[in-house]
C-alpha cells in the first residue's frame, strides 16, 4: 500500500504560519505567494485527513493538533537541516550559510572589526546576521531559525554548547561635572535614582545589576534606555549615570562626548562574551574554530587601544 507523506516544502509552510501568525508575512518568510502558500497549507490537511488551522478573515487560529503539529514539523525540519550540516561538516570547513545571531550590545561594536577578518579568512561562508535580545535570539536558536548566537554571559539559553570568547569588562560612565576625581568607584557610590539602564529584556542590565550587587537599584533605577548610544547621550547631557562594556568604549561610543569613565569595585565587575550553539550540532567544530577567530579579532582590538 502506498503511503503519501508530507513534503518538506508543506512543512515549512505550516512552521512559517505557525511563526508569522499570517499568511502574508508567513508567505514573504518562504519567498512564495500568498496563494501558493495557503495550497500547500490545504493540500498538507488533506493528506493528513485532519483541521491544523482555523481560517478566519481577521486571525489565524492553529488547532490544538495543529500546534503539536507544526512543532513536530519543526523538529524535522531542523533534523533535515543537520543532515545537511553534517555533510557540509565533513567538507571545508566555514563554507556556505550561516546563520548568526548577535545581541544589541555586542553587535555594532564587534561586527565592523569582525565581518571583513571573517570574509578574508574564509570567502566561501555566507555569513547571514540576525540582531535581536539575547531571549529572541536563544528562542531562534533552539528553534532552528539560527546555528550559533553571539551573546553576553552568564545567561540562560537553555540546552546549548558555549565557547567563551573573552571577559568585557563594565565601566561607570558620568558627566565630567557628577564624577568624582577618582579612577574607581564601589556599588555604595552610585545613587540609585541616578543610574540610568537599557529596558527590560537587554541583558546587560542584568549583567550591572549583579555585578553591583545591591538589590535597591533593582527597583530605585531608570530602566529606560533603548541602546546604548541612547544611554550615552543622556549621561552626557547631565541625566544620570550608566554602565558601559569595554568593546563600546574601544569602539568610540564616547566620541564627542564629555563623559568619564571609572572602574567599578566589585568582584565581577565584567559580563563574559561567548558564542552559543545547539547541544550535538554536528557543525561543532566550525562554531570551535570561529569562536576562536573571534578571540584573536578582540585580542587585536585591544592591543591597538
Amino acid at each position: 500500500m502506498t503511503v503519501y507523506l508530507p513534503t518538506l516544502k508543506q512543512l515549512q509552510y505550516l512552521v512559517a504560519l505557525r511563526d508569522n501568525g499570517h499568511f502574508g508575512r508567513a508567505a514573504e518568510s518562504c519567498f512564495v505567494t500568498q496563494s501558493t502558500l495557503s495550497a500547500g497549507l490545504r493540500e498538507l490537511e488533506l493528506l493528513l485527513g485532519v483541521t491544523l488551522v482555523e481560517r478566519t478573515r481577521r486571525v489565524v487560529r492553529f488547532t490544538p493538533l495543529g500546534s503539536k503539529i507544526a512543532e513536530k514539523a519543526r523538529r524535522v525540519l531542523r533534523e533535515t537541516e543537520e543532515l545537511a550540516d553534517l555533510a557540509r561538516a565533513e567538507g571545508q570547513p566555514l563554507t556556505g550559510d550561516l546563520r548568526l545571531g548577535v545581541i544589541p550590545t555586542i553587535a555594532p561594536f564587534l561586527l565592523p572589526a569582525m565581518l571583513p577578518r571573517l570574509r578574508e579568512a574564509w570567502p566561501d561562508l555566507k555569513l547571514y546576521l540576525r540582531e535581536e535580545t539575547s531571549q529572541a535570539a536563544c528562542d531562534a536558536l533552539h528553534r532552528g531559525q539560527l546555528d550559533c548566537v553571539l551573546l553576553a554571559m552568564p545567561f540562560n539559553c537553555g540546552d546549548v554548547d558555549t565557547a567563551m570568547l573573552f571577559d568585557d569588562p563594565l565601566h561607570i560612565a558620568c558627566s565630567a561635572d557628577e564624577m568624582p576625581d577618582r579612577d574607581a568607584l564601589a556599588s555604595g557610590d552610585i545613587a540609585a535614582d541616578r543610574l540610568l539602564l537599557l529596558e527590560d529584556g537587554h541583558c546587560l542590565k542584568d549583567h550591572v545589576l549583579a555585578a553591583c550587587n545591591r538589590p535597591d537599584l533593582r527597583a530605585g533605577a531608570n530602566m529606560m534606555g533603548t541602546s546604548l548610544h541612547t544611554l550615552v547621550q543622556m549621561v552626557d547631557n547631565g541625566l544620570g549615570l550608566t554602565f558601559l562594556p569595554d568593546m563600546a568604549v574601544r569602539a568610540g561610543i564616547l566620541e564627542g562626548t564629555s563623559i568619564r569613565l571609572a572602574r567599578l569595585e566589585a568582584d565581577h565587575g565584567s559580563r563574559q562574551i561567548a558564542l552559543a550553539w545547539r547541544r550535538a550540532s554536528p557543525r561543532a567544530d566550525e562554531y570551535q574554530l570561529l569562536a576562536d577567530a573571534l578571540r584573536d579579532i578582540h585580542a587585536e582590538m585591544v592591543s591597538r587601544r
